[in-house]
């Protein structure tokens, strides 16, 4: 065997992957505009327009659902056509959502507007899967670290999208936000044209039909921990900071309040990636899915503890953090229940039972706000902490090595 060819392929797969992870990082940016958007302005345009107050937060959880809906369509795309062409998908849907957003707010229809973050949840979905694409033919010791970098483009994600709703709002007078959803489409269509440089090669027809059965896979213990995991984790951060928002308005604060809060708690959800890759390399996935649940407790007791700006910021900046290393370290327990073949079903299966039960939580959010207050919405958090946390010492996977490695 020629070894000099062989060093060259690992090097051209070395710059490839690096290839991958900074366009799939500009994207993460680019499509958490889309989310933050739809968060800082979501409960305040339902409390405007809707129905009734307690549907305040159903543009929220209609993207939820967008989110859970669109994860196995988005499986099956990047099974059968690659990944390249899910991602085209949902960046159309991204656009499309920000344009029907506008239109709604423009004739103040609140179930259009309803539709609108449906579509942006299905670009969420779509976007979830960049984590995942990262790791595509990364070496085992670099997934962990390839996830937790696409997801540090969150950070600008932060600054990105709570400004892009601060500088615009105002623009069009009297239609409040309209020109920040005509932003999120350019915005859309921008990472649209960065994942079009994506090298990520179509599967094979073997690859298609190779693998063992999902409910086989999705049965065993190793999966029902990391998926257990990702949905507390996920879960409890978007029912916590779907609420927040409604929440400040109601104890008095400012909207540029809520959306600096909201601010810094996307750049808290992504800020720590840059190190979180390396401490699950050195202390494991399952430890740091325990450091981030405790973490999230933190934020709940500090929600609990008071109502001014100050509370709220600390308990959402808490939260994002938790969120990140629980969530990093759940994805890398997921790499580690699948062969390479496997991988576009199981992590739509995954990512669809983690959106599933976040829009259940999203729905009942809301109604909880109303009846029992911020103090109510922080205490659903204790019992799902807890339960993740015996799950998870109960599997016996906080004695496997700290490397997750495939099947």
């Amino acid at each position: 065997m020629n070894m000099a060819a062989v060093d060259g392929e690992d090097e051209a797969s070395r710059r490839r992957v690096r290839g991958n992870l900074l366009r799939l990082a500009v994207a993460t940016a680019l499509n958490g505009a889309n989310t933050a958007v739809f968060v800082a302005t979501g409960a305040i345009v339902g409390s405007s327009i809707a129905p009734h107050v307690s549907y305040a937060t159903m543009p929220i959880s209609t993207m939820v659902v967008g989110m859970a809906a669109g994860t196995l369509p988005n499986g099956w795309i990047a099974r059968t056509h690659g990944r390249r062409a899910a991602f085209v998908a949902g960046t159309s849907c991204g656009a499309l959502a920000g344009l029907v957003a506008a239109v709604a707010l423009l004739v103040g229809s609140f179930w259009l507007f309803c539709f609108a973050s449906f579509l942006g949840g299905l670009y969420a979905s779509v976007a979830q899967s960049y984590r995942f694409a990262a790791a595509d033919g990364a070496s085992a010791d670099f997934r962990a670290k390839a996830i937790s970098w696409v997801l540090a483009g969150g950070i600008f994600a932060g600054l990105l999208g709570p400004q892009l709703v601060t500088w615009t709002m105002e623009l069009w007078q009297p239609y409040l936000f309209v020109p920040s959803f005509l932003a999120q489409t350019a915005v859309a269509l921008i990472a649209m044209a960065v994942l079009l440089g994506t090298d990520l090669p179509k599967p094979t027809r073997e690859e298609v039909r190779a693998g063992r059965p999902l409910m086989q896979i999705v049965l065993s213990t190793r999966f029902a921990a990391a998926a257990l995991c990702g949905v507390v984790s996920y879960a409890l951060m978007n029912f916590v900071m779907t609420s927040a928002p409604l929440a400040m308005r109601m104890c008095g604060l400012t909207v540029s309040d809520s959306n600096q809060a909201i601010q810094w708690h996307v750049v808290s959800m992504f800020l720590p990636s840059f190190i979180t890759g390396q401490l699950v390399s050195r202390f494991g996935a399952p430890r740091m899915v325990l450091v981030g649940l405790g973490i999230t407790v933190c934020s709940a007791l500090v929600g609990r503890s008071g109502q001014d700006v100050a509370h709220f910021w600390t308990a959402l900046i808490l939260l994002g953090v938790g969120w990140n290393f629980a969530f990093i370290g759940a994805s890398t327990l997921v790499l580690g229940t699948h062969r390479p073949e496997e991988r576009n079903k199981v992590q739509a299966f995954n990512d669809f039972i983690i959106f599933g039960l976040m829009a259940i939580s999203s729905f009942i959010s809301g109604g909880l706000l109303a009846e029992a207050g911020w103090d109510g919405v922080n205490m659903v958090v204790f019992p799902p902490v807890a339960i993740a946390a015996v799950v998870l010492v109960a599997t016996g996977m906080m004695r496997r090595p700290g490397q997750v490695r495939g099947v």
